[in-house]
């Protein structure tokens, strides 16, 4: 593993540019403690995430402010039946002045760019993002282009819908790090967000916000993630890695399940599990990090049997019960 310089080893560091950054966005976006972890853990661990929750509850705002306060690019792509994937990786035009086609860049050339409602779009556009999402790249005419980075998609989807949409395929389900589940706002954060809104002039993408890291410390604590002990090669320190195995075995095992996590959900959730620990401030992971991670890597890709579903059982009954039957290690 290459090392890094000692100012990239500063886990104190890590833990006052989360609470900075944590108290910013709050002081915007009301309601979403745990989802803005979430998706800054998932960021550092060059993961993408999938927003799951019904129009208007602030998606498009919470995405947007985290860009500005990490000095990020933000593009935005509303996904519609007619969306093509030139639309989003972009197409080759002819330029006169040279008399040869160049490269027009589409809207996924950002920093973080948001898709939203992409269960709209059919599977073919759909499919333009794998080659993004995966390898960092599209390829357009035989030749690559590198995005930018870091790199993250937020996709949203409505999940009230069934008209007129396109749902997502577990190929394209399984690029996806994370999915976050946006519940509606309570009767107190309602309130608050009522109160705020009375109180602003300029809709969320006119905030003046200034960016509280530069690019080199963003790239530094992304590079941080893979810093994070997780073998317990230090005493007094659990082994994760055997862990995370027994739980993604156990969703195999499971007797609601049909088909239970991948091997790369199994990585997904190591990495996640140790962006939470690099925000927390330590430098090894322990047990309560992948209960709180696996909540939001597991659920969309574990199907449930058939029988399953008309009891209206969830993917999250299953973590439920993985979690109570599968032991954490101990030091």
């Amino acid at each position: 593993m290459k090392k890094l310089s000692s100012e990239c080893r500063d886990f104190k560091f890590a833990r006052g540019f989360y609470i900075k950054l944590h108290s910013l966005v709050t002081s915007y976006i009301v309601g979403f403690d745990k989802e803005i972890k979430i998706v800054v853990a998932s960021l550092l661990a060059n993961g993408h995430i999938l927003f799951d929750g019904i129009p208007g509850i602030g998606k498009t705002a919470l995405a947007y402010t985290l860009s500005r306060a990490l000095g990020l690019d933000f593009k935005r792509i509303q996904f519609t039946p007619d969306l093509l994937p030139s639309d989003i990786i972009g197409t080759m035009v002819y330029d006169q002045r040279i008399n040869d086609f160049v490269f027009k860049k589409g809207p996924i050339f950002a920093n973080i760019v948001l898709a939203d409602e992409i269960n709209r779009a059919n599977p073919r556009t759909q499919s333009a993002l794998l080659q993004a999402m995966q390898e960092k790249k599209v390829t357009v005419e035989g030749r690559d282009y590198y995005l930018p980075r870091p790199f993250m998609v937020i996709a949203t989807q409505n999940p009230i819908e069934f008209t007129g949409v396109f749902p997502l395929p577990e190929a394209l389900l399984d690029r996806f790090m994370v999915m976050v589940k946006m519940d509606v706002p309570d009767k107190d954060s309602l309130r608050e967000i009522i109160n705020r809104a009375n109180k602003l002039t300029k809709p969320f993408d006119e905030w003046s916000i200034e960016p509280i890291v530069s690019r080199d410390e963003l790239e530094c604590l992304s590079k941080m993630v893979y810093e994070v002990d997780y073998t317990g090669s230090i005493e007094g320190r659990p082994n994760i890695m055997d862990y995370i195995v027994e739980l993604s075995e156990a969703t195999w095992r499971h007797p609601d399940v049909e088909y239970g996590v991948s091997p790369r959900a199994s990585l997904y959730l190591l990495q996640l599990s140790r962006a939470i620990a690099l925000l927390d401030g330590r430098d090894y992971v322990i047990p309560d990090d992948v209960k709180e991670a696996i909540h939001y890597v597991f659920p969309h890709r574990i199907i449930l049997k058939p029988e399953a579903r008309a009891s209206r059982k969830t993917p999250y009954h299953v973590i439920k019960d993985i979690l109570e039957t599968v032991n954490p290690p101990v030091p």
